[in-house]
Order: structure tokens, then sequence, then C-alpha cells
């Protein structure tokens, strides 16, 4: 009984020390220039907009609009879009300025909580960022909207709800460094993105030129092979001192997201032409 109780009170013990350590952990990297920042200094109204956003679009907007025509929303989709475009290329232009243009080390780039101008320039630049992604949210909204509810998949909405969540620990804990590679690459393909977005709302007449859109899955694919690889090789650098535990995150969620964009690619795209090249082949 006495081991029992033993065993007991050491696995209670690691455990309280795991836990301290991961408190420690986030403590010691709260980044307190940002700590004031519109939606920074908690996650509780982040979580309240996720929330919302997804009772929307699971649950209340499509039964909101099921005895509804949907809505055209021309106008809104032109203005979000080049919106979304100009926001994108703010950021990609701050990210270069503000570290990826020569100040960082493509190796290993610790994060600095200093004050400099370059610093702040960068951490402005994943405020920013962290707050392009909470917009991005109306992508899901105008989908059930204008009742696209095929678009709306597991890994649409897994993907709009992660980014927020990423982003907000960014802002929080690692305003800078290593990390930023991330929304800094992913910028530049938005850009492109949405402005085929911007193209495609202009009607029939722009969209039968717009024969690109699956190349803009393979510019994601290669974002994240990218940043896997930028990830993962921080597990080898015992002095590079940007936190190997957040890398490992990074790295994770850069596979997990190649595998998932990468079967949405053979989903859609190659399956797609292999039926249609095996329709011509019945015609013949």
């Amino acid at each position: 009984m006495v081991g029992i109780v033993g065993k007991m009170s050491v696995r209670l013990n690691e455990t309280q020390t795991i836990v301290d350590r991961m408190v420690n952990f986030f403590v010691e990297h709260e980044d307190l220039r940002t700590k004031s920042w519109f939606l920074s200094n908690a996650p509780g109204p982040l979580f309240m907009i996720l929330g919302a956003y997804l009772y929307f679009c699971l649950y209340a907007g499509p039964r909101y609009m099921r005895d509804r025509k949907p809505f055209e929303l021309k106008n809104t989709l032109l203005v979000y879009n080049a919106v979304q475009v100009l926001l994108s290329w703010v950021l990609f232009y701050e990210g270069y300025k503000g570290g990826w243009g020569g100040h960082y080390n493509f190796r290993c780039q610790p994060v600095t909580y200093a004050t400099d101008p370059i610093s702040m320039r960068m951490a402005r630049a994943v405020w920013l960022y962290y707050i392009a992604k909470i917009t991005e949210l109306l992508d899901t909204v105008f989908f059930v909207l204008r009742k696209k509810q095929r678009q709306i998949s597991f890994l649409h909405l897994y993907h709009h709800s992660l980014m927020p969540v990423c982003a907000f620990i960014g802002v929080k804990y690692f305003a800078g460094g290593h990390g930023t590679l991330l929304g800094f690459i992913n910028s530049f393909i938005h850009i492109i993105m949405y402005a085929y977005y911007l193209l495609s709302a202009m009607g029939p007449k722009v969209q039968k030129y717009l024969w690109w859109k699956k190349y803009i899955t393979i510019l994601q694919i290669v974002q994240f092979l990218i940043i896997f690889v930028h990830t993962l090789q921080i597990q080898f650098q015992p002095n590079c001192n940007f936190p190997k535990s957040i890398a490992a995150l990074l790295t994770f969620n850069a596979g997990l997201f190649t595998y998932m964009f990468s079967s949405f690619y053979v989903a859609n795209y190659k399956k797609e032409a292999a039926a249609q090249a095996k329709l011509a082949a019945k015609k013949e």
C-alpha cells in the first residue's frame, strides 16, 4: 500500500513539474511589447469570435439560408478581395523590411523582444497578420450567404479556425524570429489568391480566363513544405535559441497541412482531370 501511494506521489509530482514548466515557459516568453495591443492580451475574445464563426457557418447560417435565395454580394466581394490583396501586400512588404529581406538568418533566427525600430516593425507585422487571419473568417461567411456549402470542407474550416489561434500565439509570445517566415510566405501567396478571387468576382466574362486556380493550391503545398524543412532543421542546431518545442509544433502543423492540401489537390484536380480524360476517350 505504501509503495502504491509512493508511486502515485511521484507521478503527481512529475505532472506538476511538467505543468509548472509549461506555465513558466509561457510566462517567460510573454511579449510585453504586444500585451496592450487590440485582441492580444488574452485568448478569450478570440475564442468567442471563433465560437460565433463556427456556430454561424455550421448551424445558424445554413438554417437561415435554407429557404432563401443565395445572396449575390458582387460589390461586397469586389471590395473585400481588393482589401485582402492590399493587406497581404502590406504584410509581405513589412515582413521583408522587418526581417526576411536581410536582417534575419534563415537557418536560425531567435525571437528578440527589443524595442528598436526594426524589431518593432516585425512585431507590428505579426499583429497585423493576426488581425488579417480574423478578417479572413469572412471567406466562410460569404460562402454560407451565397449557399456555396460545397466549398465549406473540413480542411477549409480547420485551416480558417487554426490560423488565428497560431497567429495569436505568435503575437502573444513570439512576435518575431524564426516562426514569422510562415506569415511572410503566406502573405505573398494570399496576394495571388485574393487577386484570383477578385477577378472571379467580376463575373463570367473574366472567369473564363482564370485557368490557374489549381496552381494556387500547389503554391500552398510548396509553402508548407518550405516551413516543414525550415522549422525541422532547428532541432539539429543545439546552439539555436529559438524554442525547439515551438519549432516542433510548427513542423507538425506544416506536415499536417501539406498532407491535407495535397489530398485536396488530388481529390479536386487529379481525379477530375482523369475523369475528363476517360470521358473524352469514350466519346472518341
